[in-house]
């Protein structure tokens, strides 16, 4: 069984091709998983268009507008001249710098003004004929006031950018294009429809379930390609995502999550304190779900489909049997990169804790860590009894499309797209 432990996510380009009894029952399959899906479907459409933002400004973002400076614009600049001096407080040595810097672009493309740099600053190595963000701020006191901002990155981001597309399209081809085109909409929806949402007046548990549900239906179809295979795998990882809302519904009401555990957050909240920050760990709990479920589904609808192929006279529970254990090896490795995963992104948090002279019991249960663990714990079970649906589900409808059910089914549905056809 070893060999069927592949991350692969879908047919195998090098195998023969499926004979057309397979073919046959892997397109009952694909009918009869449609009777559940396609109510699924349209309810996500239906969500998707009650839940869309109206556009109208919300309250977080009309706070926004007025607690920050109108006019302030974001030109890069040019490190022409650095001097560093020394800015070291009650013994502790720190440096400094003066700059002159050359403004590239915007109203004041061409002037070179000075700025003061701070120690951090200068610690990332600031050096003549560097690129720096710039604030410009047009209605400043005494006239127009520049500042430093940031590092400019652009250069770095869009290389390794093109590099990773470049990549993918050498390793995984047109599978491997088709899922950037999936990733692109991911992207669409969450900050056209996601984003937005959660700063309205809608349910984020809601919002982000819709959301996720229609990334889900478009990705993992334009990646993998519409087949039974793909078809069991969309049903595995719509029940995970809506078993990390219930429970993670549950867990945040019992362990009194408050969301409020960063900068950031207490920031949203000064912009606008009706907004449900519970409800954003939430909405942060399904979200987190949408590549580890995928990963998971389709690795074990692969494993059920090819096994039955393989042998069609197996069982329902013959291939339920088979397939969890591959699915059982995959649990064992995916759990534990899924716990690293949230650690390394905590780790910042983690060191802070390892400083302090608390108990470690309530270190853990303190409001900032509870929420990575509660967090971890909640998509790990989603996880783990995604596999056994998702196998069970595979394997039901495998055997199911053999049967003269199956056959019915798919001619029941063939009479039916025909008449509205017409």
């Amino acid at each position: 069984m070893s060999s069927t432990h592949a991350h692969s996510h879908g047919p195998d380009p090098d195998a023969p091709p499926p004979s057309p009894e397979a073919l046959t029952r892997r397109r009952r399959a694909v009918w009869l998983m449609l009777l559940l899906l396609v109510p699924v479907g349209l309810a996500t459409v239906i969500g998707l268009f009650v839940l869309w933002p109206s556009g109208e400004p919300t309250r977080a973002e009309q706070a926004a507008t007025q607690a920050l400076p109108p006019g302030i614009t974001y030109p890069d600049g040019r490190v022409a001249s650095l001097e560093p001096y020394d800015c070291g407080i009650e013994g502790r040595p720190a440096t400094c710098a003066t700059a002159v810097v050359e403004v590239l672009d915007g109203d004041g493309a061409g002037a070179f003004v000075e700025l003061d740099l701070d120690a951090v600053v200068v610690a990332n190595g600031v050096e003549e004929g560097d690129t720096l963000v710039l604030t410009r701020d047009a209605a400043a006191e005494g006239g127009v006031a520049y500042a430093f901002f940031d590092f400019a990155r652009d250069i770095p981001m869009v290389t390794l950018a093109i590099v990773f597309a470049v990549v993918v399209g050498l390793v995984a081809r047109l599978r491997g294009l088709a899922s950037l085109l999936g990733l692109a909409f991911a992207f669409f929806v969450l900050l056209q429809f996601v984003l937005p949402g959660l700063l309205g007046e809608g349910s984020p548990a809601l919002v982000t379930l819709v959301g996720s549900a229609a990334i889900m239906f478009v990705v993992l179809y334009l990646a993998h390609g519409f087949s039974a295979r793909t078809t069991t795998a969309l049903v595995g990882t719509l029940f995970g995502l809506t078993l990390v809302a219930l429970m993670g519904a549950a867990a945040v009401a019992t362990a009194r999550l408050t969301g409020l555990t960063s900068e950031e957050t207490v920031t949203l909240q000064g912009y606008d304190p009706t907004l449900s920050f519970s409800g954003l760990v939430l909405a942060g709990m399904v979200v987190a779900g949408l590549g580890v479920l995928n990963d998971v589904t389709i690795t074990q609808a692969s494993a059920i489909w090819q096994l039955h192929e393989v042998d069609a006279s197996m069982t329902w529970r013959e291939l339920y049997t088979r397939g969890m254990t591959v699915g059982r090896d995959h649990i064992a490795s995916t759990v534990y990169t899924i716990v690293f995963a949230y650690s390394g992104a905590a780790l910042p948090l983690l060191l802070l804790f390892d400083l302090y002279d608390q108990p470690w019991n309530v270190v853990l249960t303190s409001s900032a860590l509870a929420e990575e663990v509660i967090r971890t714990l909640v998509g790990a079970i989603a996880l783990v009894l995604a596999v056994p649906v998702t196998t069970a589900a595979g394997a039901f409808f495998a055997k199911a499309a053999d049967t003269q059910a199956g056959t019915a089914t798919e001619r029941g549905l063939t009479a039916l797209r025909t008449r509205f056809a017409r």
